[in-house]
């Protein structure tokens, strides 16, 4: 999960949570209608969790399931909250699989 939970975050705190580039992240915003962050006078985007959680949505459609940005709007248009339980369960493998690795790569140095 996110660690701190905020409000809003910007464009480079949604990279580093989400190790989705910057650039990618501006050109889904173009490409999807369901990504809207706020901006301010400066332009400076504002993402909200709801914006986090559809972007690790499109993040799984993309890149785990391999689907093209238009066959993925489509599945997120029939069936978001499905979409939005397999993403989470990704990520949340995903953090035990990396926890796993660190356990291993610990106890082969204390050998």
């Amino acid at each position: 999960m996110d660690p701190i939970d905020k409000k809003f975050y910007k464009i480079g705190e949604v990279a580093e949570m989400t190790g989705i580039p910057v650039t990618t992240l501006r050109f889904w915003e173009r490409e999807f209608t369901i990504i809207k962050p706020r901006r301010n006078d400066r332009g400076t985007r504002f993402y909200t969790p709801d914006d986090v959680e559809r972007i690790r949505m499109i993040h799984y459609l993309v890149k785990h399931r391999g689907l093209k940005l238009d066959a993925a709007q489509e599945e997120l248009r029939r069936n978001p909250e499905g979409i939005s339980r397999k993403s989470r369960a990704v990520t949340r493998l995903l953090e035990v699989r990396s926890t796993l690795c660190a356990m291993i790569k610990a106890l082969d140095s204390w050998r």
